[in-house]
């Protein structure tokens, strides 16, 4: 979901620079909010798991379009 939304944010018209930002936000309030609403350093850390995991799942996609169109 966080790829999603990052990827819906930078076709309005965020710069791509600005997008592990984004998913580094969204991820902290997905941890905090959904995934450990009653302890705050657990869903910070969960947030951060999110985000790193959403930024890895985008640019392992990424490269690996990249590589197909090459061959």
């Amino acid at each position: 979901m966080i790829v999603g939304v990052v990827e819906l944010v930078k076709r309005i018209g965020l710069p791509a620079k600005l997008a592990p930002v984004v998913a580094l936000v969204l991820g902290l309030a997905a941890g905090i909010v959904y995934v450990a609403p009653g302890d705050l350093r657990q869903g910070v850390l969960m947030g951060i798991v999110l985000a790193l995991s959403a930024m890895g799942l985008y640019s392992g996609g990424k490269s690996t379009a990249e590589s197909i169109r090459e061959a």
